[in-house]
């Protein structure tokens, strides 16, 4: 078989087609583009008056087409959608949601991005839909891996909510960031791991999830606000902050020991709450005890230098009287709550009884005389 084999082989192109670009169909022939242009001058001289393409018929041909091309402007933005006219393929107004009319192609033309729809994007796991399993998370240890302020390693999965900026955020976001959804994706990650850096990995694993929301929104906004990339974030929300698969029992175990350390922390501060006021009570009434006895013990003495200096004037005046008088008071005092017996010693001079004479018990006499006399019965027996 010859190399010049028109029925093809394996270095041969085959047979051409009518079109001069493909092998030979064995279907129908495609019809002739002269055919074409025949039939189709023949369907408007039967339209035109006359049967004759003459001035008229090819001024209203091109009044029709210029009123077609008119026409083409017309557009209509939906509710969800904002209209960003272009003027030869530069930006140069937005438009309304409703009916609105621009130029004619290729003078202007319109995109309408939806500005209403919330985008989200999941970071650090993916989200796969099975027909036989349903819907089940996928992690990704690459993007949810981050390394901590005080060097210790977490898992975080986190999504994103954005869409687009209302006012002038369109045509931003249409010219200025070529991936919308892979822009946003890379400055989320970044922003959480610039954060997750700053951050101790207690705080991050506890209480803490809040303020990461909050600045890893905040350095997103400024970043694409910095890019010029017309889009708004609504919210960042973790979905899951744990320690790595390798060493999450650990963690476990250490959480429950600042658990317990916790807990007994609040008791002794409990037991010091109810015992310091106690002790503090005590001491102040201690205290008020001691003042009351120093105001005490002060009158008292101030009483009785004043009672002194008293009784010192009177003595100035009458030393023997006064003398007799402090003797006397004083005897009072001393003897007035003690047995009492008086002895003449005179008895002893003169030599009666061998010179002692019977006392006279006082005491007895007074417990006596205290006591009730027994009643007599009067009368004589018959």
């Amino acid at each position: 078989m010859p190399w010049s084999n028109q029925g093809g082989g394996p270095w041969g192109s085959g047979p051409k087609g009518p079109w001069g670009t493909g092998p030979q169909s064995s279907g129908p022939t495609p019809p002739d583009l002269e055919e074409l242009l025949r039939r189709s001058q023949d369907r408007l001289r039967r339209v035109l008056p006359g049967g004759s393409l003459g001035g008229k018929g090819i001024a209203i041909l091109v009044g029709v087409a210029v009123l077609l091309w008119g026409a083409s402007g017309f557009y209509r933005v939906e509710p969800d959608e904002l209209g960003v006219v272009l003027r030869f393929g530069k930006y140069s107004r937005d438009a309304t949601p409703g009916l609105n009319y621009h130029l004619p192609y290729p003078i202007e033309s319109v995109l309408t991005p939806k500005v209403t729809r919330v985008n989200r994007i999941d970071i650090g796991m993916r989200v796969i839909e099975d027909i036989r399993r349903g819907t089940t998370m996928r992690d990704v240890p690459e993007e949810s891996l981050m390394l901590t302020g005080d060097e210790n390693i977490v898992d975080v999965d986190f999504s994103v909510f954005w869409v687009i900026k209302p006012a002038g955020g369109a045509a931003q976001y249409l010219f200025n960031i070529q991936n919308p959804e892979g822009t946003v994706k890379a400055v989320a990650e970044s922003a959480m791991r610039d954060v997750i850096g700053r951050s101790e990995v207690q705080p991050i694993l506890t209480g803490a999830r809040q303020t990461i929301e909050t600045a890893v929104q905040d350095l997103m906004q400024r970043t694409l606000d910095h890019y010029g990339a017309g889009i708004q974030i609504t919210q960042v929300q973790l979905q899951k902050v744990d320690p790595p698969n390798q060493v999450i029992d650990s963690f476990r175990d250490v959480q429950a020991a600042r658990a317990d350390l916790e807990r007994a922390q609040n008791e002794a501060q409990t037991y010091a709450n109810r015992v310091v006021p106690e002790a503090r009570g005590r001491a102040a009434q201690i205290t008020q005890a001691a003042e009351a006895y120093r105001e005490q013990t002060v009158a008292e003495a101030r009483g009785q230098a004043s009672r002194f200096s008293k009784i010192y004037e009177e003595y100035k005046k009458a030393p023997e009287i006064t003398r007799e008088r402090l003797y006397l008071e004083t005897m009072e005092r001393l003897f007035g709550g003690t047995d009492k017996i008086i002895i003449d010693p005179s008895t002893s001079a003169t030599g009666t009884a061998g010179g002692v004479l019977p006392y006279l018990n006082l005491d007895e006499l007074g417990r006596r005389q205290a006591q009730p006399q027994p009643r007599t019965q009067t009368g004589a027996a018959r």
